[in-house]
């Protein structure tokens, strides 16, 4: 059966919305036909079960989540540095908050995936390729730290983004902007005039 790729994508930006605000047990095939404003049935014509539609969902939030390539490219064109990293890790908030649906519809998936292990394996994959990608794009890209470091700055963020999303009155007193500054300031320590990274000050 031939599908229409534009309604495809909405049925799974729809999807994404009932994730968000109903949670993983209102994701329904039917609930998705109602959000998206189509026939019932429809949804159940371009994904063959709810399991096809979660993997296909995963894959749709990572393409909401990817920053456009034209403004990245313009962000990269400053020299590698920690401020560099910061400017980035901000625009990584600001896209968070934009696709605020998105990152709850993850969050929802990883609390259902502790209640279904069937789901445990797409989402680990998921999510290790992400890992892998951030990883791989911070060191290409000639960005101070190494994979550890990175490794550091990915978790400091998520749970800062996590927080910032579900419950942003405990950040808020601190500065979202400068605890982002502040985190990539720990992970990347300045050096000192030897050389050497300065760790455990500030």
């Amino acid at each position: 059966m031939r599908q229409n790729p534009a309604r495809r994508n909405a049925l799974l930006d729809a999807a994404i919305e009932v994730l968000a605000d109903e949670g993983s047990r209102g994701l329904t095939l039917r609930a998705v036909d109602q959000r998206a404003g189509v026939p019932t049935g429809t949804t159940s014509n371009y994904f063959s079960n709810r399991a096809d539609l979660l993997e296909q969902l995963m894959r749709r939030v990572r393409e909401r989540l990817t920053p456009d390539p034209a403004a990245l490219a313009e962000t990269l064109r400053a020299t590698p540095s920690r401020d560099l990293v910061k400017t980035l890790m901000h625009q990584l908030v600001d896209r968070t908050r934009r696709e605020r649906s998105s990152h709850l519809a993850l969050l929802e998936l990883r609390l259902e995936a502790t209640r279904r292990p069937e789901l445990d394996p797409t989402l680990t994959r998921f999510f290790t390729s992400d890992l892998d990608a951030n990883v791989a794009f911070h060191l290409e890209a000639g960005l101070p730290g190494d994979r550890g470091s990175v490794l550091l700055l990915y978790l400091g963020m998520l749970g800062l983004i996590v927080d910032d999303l579900t419950v942003p009155e405990v950040l808020r007193p601190h500065g979202v902007d400068a605890l982002v500054d502040s985190l990539v300031d720990r992970v990347f320590p300045p050096a000192d005039h030897h050389g050497e990274e300065v760790v455990g000050q500030g």
